[in-house]
């Protein structure tokens, strides 16, 4: 059928995979940027974060990177990976004629410090919350939208709130943006909300001499 014709759409592989017949296979479909969801959890002080996740207009997706570790031998160098760390999150959010927005940023920057008495919070559990990002189906209304993807951030503080300009000259919305300093950060099986096998945070046999170890489980995080 010409149909079939779509199964060559795509770079010959020098395998079949799991299938040792084809060495050709059809294209997968990708993940879309426009169909994802940012959820809050305990920030503001009415955990008000269903306010922010309507009005999210853009969002970074974690980014980590390792420290490079030199090893100076004879003739040479060798590389180890050293302390990793995540880079900030970004994100962009619409300020709603009703201050709702606003609000809540306003709030969870006043639980990290009281900037009318100038004290701060006593320990980072104070104000640290929770961000979920997940890539959806596209699936809405009668159909519950799949979940194609989740990260969870855990440790979340606003590192910058950036009110951004007003001009007589531009017809957009006005926005906030958000960088967001976070802890740690795992991908989790959006089927079950556990690891499983989601990629980041899943369990990896290690082995060191004799001893097998591997990766503990995600803790209780709502």
């Amino acid at each position: 059928m010409p149909a079939m014709s779509l199964n060559n759409m795509s770079v010959k592989l020098p395998y079949g995979g799991s299938d040792q017949q084809l060495s050709n296979q059809g294209l997968l479909m990708p993940k879309l940027q426009y169909r994802f969801r940012v959820n809050f959890f305990n920030i503001g002080v009415n955990n008000e974060g269903i306010e922010l996740t309507k009005q999210v207009m853009d969002c970074t997706r974690p980014q980590v990177s390792f420290d490079e570790i030199t090893l100076n031998v004879y003739n040479s160098r060798m590389y180890l990976a050293g302390k990793h760390a995540w880079n900030e999150l970004t994100i962009s959010v619409r300020d709603d004629a009703q201050g709702n927005v606003s609000r809540v940023v306003g709030q969870q920057l006043q639980k990290q410090l009281d900037f009318m008495e100038q004290a701060s919070a006593v320990s980072g559990q104070d104000y640290k919350f929770e961000t979920e990002i997940e890539i959806l189906d596209g699936g809405n209304g009668t159909l519950t939208p799949g979940i194609l993807e989740s990260w969870q951030l855990f440790g979340c503080f606003i590192k910058t709130a950036n009110y951004q300009n007003l001009n007589y000259a531009e017809s957009n919305p006005v926005t906030i943006q958000l960088s967001i300093r976070y802890d740690n950060a795992l991908q989790v099986n959006p089927q079950t909300n556990e690891l499983g096998n989601a990629g980041v945070g899943q369990e990896i046999p290690r082995t060191a001499g004799s001893l097998t170890t591997s990766t503990s489980a995600i803790p209780n995080n709502q």
